[in-house]
């Protein structure tokens, strides 16, 4: 399958408009270069040889050895200074410096293992300001395959390198060592260059012959030529010194991909002689070579190395490595998920034996950049760096990322990989270098696309391939974007690599789907009774596809489940449980190749054993045991399985090992009623303090006198917190509007929540129905980039008859609720110990016309009454403050003593 690539002159081109450079035509460039000979190597003969230097030109000297380099380096720098051009020596690579210190040039310092993007970004910062016309000498290349553990993303510098210095009119020196690359790294910088010479060193004599000479031809070019003594270039012409020096030196290509050959084939050594006593020497050298591969494969993050030092060995190392596609790091999902495995096998190995294997493909995360440099795309990944620019044509950019195309040996390795899971579904999951990192969880900001995977071999690839686009999309998203400017993430490397997962399920008829899936946090944050220990543990429980538990699921509900007191449930009584029951259950649809919803009554009829014992059950007022008055309860199988026990050791254990409490997500299927497996799909570092023991003190006067009051599901850490501002919905109003009307509400809400994040203070925003809701009837449907100023959220449960708030506990929602340490409460006003003054609210002065004037002006009629903006002082003289207690499950809002 090959398929169409961005070639140099659209690089160029693309390059020059972005930077605001006129981009000269060949011919143009030529005529002025050849009336204007001025640039030069520092060596008239090879200068003749090549027809000249022209400005422009990157010149690339493929040499055994560095010295052989160095030697074409020092007449060129030393013209350079005669000549009085602007000399920059760009310094990067571990071999000796090329320009003494003392050499009059510009020296920048460079560090390759601070990450790709900072790395290149910083040269095209020193091209900038070098100007017009200047004069480079770039270390050898060849140490940045090393740095970045890839052929594929020195290829991909050079790409994005070559056309900057071309439109700046500089000429610029650089090494590549002969016989240290694959055709991923020699390919990308011969085609991009303007000209390629190899050097040959033979009996301490060297010899040139210009590969690539573009613009430029001459019958005698691309010829042998010997360097002389004299400073001159003369052809070589005997065919017996020409076979000596060739043959000598040996072809120029390696083997597809030779970086990290030797360390492979070191650490295969090693494992197959580590269990010989006789073999020491392999012991010694482990550390090392475990290290490198490490690093090649599967982190740079200090955070994180620590446990993998621990629990992935070097075996583990080869046999990631050989389920591949690609080169590069293979992302902090990926590496989450394959350390708890490891963890769980280490310290409960009977748990482990319910563990179901998982054979997983890994998209390394240099296909990603290079993805994008092919396609023409990196100058849009070069503006997300600037705070100013970060969101400009990101929806150009999703647009072509969504039409871009894959080089033909990445598209050869997603067949096969294809071919290999069959007809059976498939889940291309985000794990992006900073995702799930310690304090990074980057929940729900990018994708995860399901496949089917149904019909021909060529409809199932066309399938795999727009999946992975979406997942590449989902990078330049406004929510992406905006989370990580928010965490001071954008000049961060932030490369996606891809985790390709069988979907963990059972056949059943034409559907797919997991008995049970859910989320799991080894702390409890939500600890809605004293009887419920919050280092126990909780679940977050679903039928079917665990979507429903990782997203904020608006029609429906789920099972939570306090680890050490199962049966405990929030809801009052058993019309609560079944109001708050499961209905619907997301699976994927093998006939309409798509992920569907369908209600568990239709479904029932047709559930297997498993489900129709262990799983449902029947209220006390059902007339009739029909399947379609099934609820899903879980009752018996919490109870009759060892599955609670399980979790809770799966989760201690995780927890013990990274030591703070972890997030995790996963499925459970049956062999047969009483034999189930657990798939552990992720597993992250969960930010939770302060929950357990609050120190929070009391409030002045009776509940009664309170501006807010509140007993009900509490989300956050108990905490003692002084309101500057109220953000308040008008309940009664708000239920009227029309729907589009209610997305007015909530693009308004998102400035002024961006003008209190201006303004700085504490802010509580209180709305009817769910905040962040997908869908309008059911609340407010803001982006969390929309309240991400502010503090407290209130759910007011007054807008619909059947609509509960919903904990939304191991939701993305709820993740950003822990990450942007928001505490969310719901408030229930016709329950006792719940009361909101609105009056109080109404009748404190708006400062909407006072703050956003404009945004006021712009209203439509109906929005302009329901929403204000209050001072707290306004509201309470001597102050307003917010104690919210977590385990006591009690918010109130007053002034203080």
């Amino acid at each position: 399958m090959t398929e169409k690539h961005t070639t140099l002159e659209e690089l160029k081109r693309t390059m020059a408009s972005f930077l605001g450079i006129k981009s000269d035509s060949r011919e143009d460039r030529l005529i002025r270069d050849f009336n204007d000979p001025v640039d030069t190597t520092g060596m008239p003969s090879l200068d003749e040889i090549l027809k000249g230097v022209m400005a422009g030109d990157n010149i690339v000297w493929h040499v055994v050895g560095i010295e052989d380099y160095k030697a074409f380096v020092m007449p060129y720098a030393e013209a350079a200074v005669r000549d009085g051009r602007a000399l920059w020596y760009l310094r990067f690579a571990r071999h000796a410096p090329l320009l003494p210190d003392d050499f009059p040039c510009k020296r920048l310092e460079l560090r390759p293992e601070d990450g790709f993007e900072t790395f290149i970004h910083r040269i095209h910062d020193a091209i900038k300001e070098a100007g017009q016309g200047a004069y480079f000498v770039f270390d050898c290349l060849s140490d940045l395959a090393t740095d970045w553990y890839s052929d594929a993303m020195l290829g991909n510098f050079f790409m994005l390198t070559c056309p900057y210095l071309y439109l700046m009119e500089s000429v610029a020196f650089f090494g590549l060592l002969r016989r240290h690359h694959s055709r991923h790294a020699t390919e990308p910088v011969q085609s991009t260059t303007q000209l390629f010479i190899d050097v040959f060193n033979n009996k301490g004599s060297l010899y040139v012959r210009p590969v690539k000479t573009q613009f430029r031809h001459t019958p005698t070019i691309h010829l042998l030529h010997e360097w002389k003594d004299s400073g001159e270039f003369e052809i070589v012409r005997s065919s017996a010194l020409i076979a000596e020096v060739l043959s000598n030196a040996g072809p120029d290509w390696v083997a597809d991909e030779k970086y990290g050959e030797d360390v492979l084939e070191q650490a295969e050594e090693i494992v197959a002689r580590l269990g010989d006593p006789e073999h020491a020497v392999a012991k010694r050298n482990s550390t090392a070579v475990w290290s490198l591969l490490a690093r090649m494969i599967v982190t740079r993050d200090d955070s994180i190395m620590p446990l993998a030092a621990i629990y992935l060995s070097i075996a583990d190392l080869l046999a990631i490595r050989s389920r591949m596609v690609g080169t590069g790091l293979i992302g902090g999902k990926t590496v989450g998920m394959l350390i708890a495995r490891k963890i769980i096998n280490a310290k409960e190995p009977e748990v482990a034996k319910r563990l179901e294997p998982h054979d997983s493909f890994y998209v390394g995360a240099d296909v990603f950049y290079t993805f994008l440099v092919r396609n023409g795309l990196w100058h849009y990944r070069e503006k997300q760096r600037s705070p100013e620019t970060f969101l400009d044509d990101v929806d150009v950019a999703r647009g072509k990322i969504l039409q871009g195309t894959f080089p033909d040996h990445v598209l050869r390795q997603f067949e096969e990989m294809l071919d290999y899971f069959g007809q059976y579904p498939v889940i291309v999951r985000s794990s992006s270098l900073l995702e799930d990192n310690y304090g990074n969880a980057f929940a729900g900001k990018y994708e995860s696309v399901f496949c089917a995977n149904q019909g021909t071999r060529e409809t199932r690839l066309a399938s795999f391939l727009d999946a992975v686009r979406r997942v590449y999309a989902s990078t330049m998203s406004r929510e992406a974007l905006i989370y990580r400017e928010r965490h001071n993430l954008l000049q961060r490397d932030e490369q996606m690599a891809l985790l390709v997962m069988r979907v963990t399920g059972i056949l059943h008829t034409n559907r797919f789907h997991p008995h049970l899936a859910g989320v799991g946090f080894s702390y409890n944050p939500f600890a809605w009774s004293k009887e419920i220990d919050p280092k126990a543990g909780v679940l977050r429980l679903v039928y079917g596809l665990g979507t429903r538990a990782v997203d904020r699921v608006d029609d429906d509900y789920t099972r939570v489940i306090a680890l050490n007191d199962p049966l405990r449930r929030p809801e009052a009584d058993e019309a609560d449980m079944i109001r708050h029951s499961q209905r619907r259950v997301d699976y994927i649809d093998l006939e309409a190749d798509d992920l569907a919803s369908g209600n568990f009554g239709a479904m029932a009829s047709d559930a297997d054993r498993v489900t129709s014992e262990l799983f449902t059950a029947y209220d006390s007022g059902s007339e009739g045991r029909t399947a379609s008055r099934a609820t899903l309860y879980f009752d018996k199988f919490l109870t009759e399985s060892n599955f609670v026990a399980d979790m809770r050791a799966i989760l201690g254990a995780l927890e013990t090992a990274y030591g703070r409490p972890v997030d995790t997500e996963f499925a459970v299927n049956f062999i047969n009623t009483g034999d189930y497996r657990i798939n552990m799909l992720q597993c992250r570092a969960l930010q939770v303090q302060g929950t357990h023991n609050p120190n929070v003190p009391k409030l002045v006067g009776n509940a009664e006198d309170a501006l807010i009051t509140s007993r009900g599901a509490v989300v956050g850490h108990s905490r003692l917190a002084r309101i500057d501002w109220i953000i308040y919905v008008d309940t009664e109003k708000y239920g009227k509007l029309l729907e589009m009307d209610r997305y007015e509400v909530a693009h308004d809400i998102g400035y002024i929540n961006r003008e209190i994040g201006k303004r700085g203070g504490t802010a509580l925003a209180i709305a009817p129905g769910r905040w962040g809701t997908h869908m309008a009837w059911l609340g407010v449907p803001v982006n969390f980039s929309e309240i991400n100023h502010v503090s407290a959220l209130c759910e007011v449960a007054q807008m619909h008859a059947s609509l509960t708030p919903d904990i939304s506990l191991g939701t993305h929602f709820f993740a950003e609720l822990v990450e942007m340490n928001i505490v969310y409460f719901a408030l229930f006003p016709n329950r006792p110990g719940n009361h909101i003054d609105i009056a109080r609210i109404e009748a404190a002065p708006n400062l909407l016309p006072e703050w956003l004037p404009m945004l006021v002006e712009s209203m439509p009629n109906a929005v302009r009454p329901i929403l204000r903006l209050v001072s707290g002082d306004a509201l309470e003289s001597s102050g307003l403050w917010l104690v919210a207690n977590c385990p006591e499950q009690s918010v109130f809002v007053s002034k203080r003593e």
